[in-house]
Order: structure tokens, then C-alpha cells, then sequence
């Protein structure tokens, strides 16, 4: 019987974006997804809390913010969305450019047979626009 590796509860997720290139999509909230090669659902769980930061490998990195990790599909690239495509950098809608950037950014060739990860994220802020107190209107409680 195998069990599970339960993560300690003081555990803290990272999600990296090498390039400098996404700060100001992330700071403004243009960047809400990633698509990373290969099959990361062992890594990214939805619910999990992560940490954005920016930063080559073995270097110090930047924080960008805390963020909830929203979903995390495996999928083949020829499944890939135009709308995943663009959460994940939105300059692009076509498949063709997502798989150049991919290509790019891991230095191979990229089919659409090969699997990717879609990890879908939101910023977590003190209190979101729109949010009141009970969240309902002024006076109501649900």
C-alpha cells in the first residue's frame, strides 16, 4: 500500500517566471496563467497558495505577490485555447505564436502532441474592489 507525501503545513509554493518580460503583466493583472511544458499536476494543486516571484534559476528573485492557484489542467498543446493562450501571455491568441514562445523558453522543438500544464492563478489582495462586509449590500448579511 503507497501513501501519499503529505507536504508540511509551513510549505511554501513557488511559481517562477524567469523572464522579466512578465513582471508588468503580472503587476497588472494582464498575466493570470501559465503554461508549462510536460505534465505539473504533481506540483500545482488548486487551492494551493504560491508565491510569483521573477528570477533566473540560482539567483535571488523578485516578489511579485501571493497568489491562489485557481486550476491546473494537463492537456495536449493542440488543446489549448485561444483564451488559456491569451491568460498566459496576452499578446497571443493563436496556437502557432504560443508554440514559438514555448519553443523559445525551453530551447526545444515543441509539438502539439507533447503535453503542457495550465495553471490558472489570481492575485490575492487585502481587500478585492467589490468586496463589503457579509458580501452583500450595505445593511445585508448572507
Amino acid at each position: 500500500m503507497r501513501h501519499a507525501l503529505k507536504a508540511p503545513e509551513n510549505t511554501v509554493y513557488v511559481l517562477n517566471f524567469y523572464s522579466p518580460m512578465f513582471a508588468d503583466q503580472l503587476r497588472h493583472g494582464r498575466k493570470q496563467a501559465t503554461i508549462r511544458l510536460g505534465d505539473k499536476s504533481h506540483k500545482y494543486k488548486k487551492g494551493h497558495v504560491v508565491l510569483v516571484t521573477i528570477g533566473p534559476e540560482n539567483s535571488p528573485r523578485e516578489r511579485i505577490f501571493q497568489a491562489v492557484v485557481d486550476s491546473v489542467v494537463v492537456k495536449k498543446v493542440y488543446d489549448l485555447t485561444p483564451r488559456e493562450i491569451e491568460m498566459d501571455n496576452p499578446e497571443f491568441r493563436l496556437l502557432e505564436d504560443e508554440i514559438r514562445f514555448l519553443q523559445q523558453i525551453y530551447n526545444r522543438d515543441i509539438s502539439t502532441e507533447d503535453l503542457v500544464t495550465v495553471v490558472r492563478f489570481s492575485e490575492i489582495v487585502e481587500r478585492p474592489a467589490g468586496i463589503v462586509e457579509g458580501f452583500g449590500g450595505p445593511g445585508q448579511m448572507n
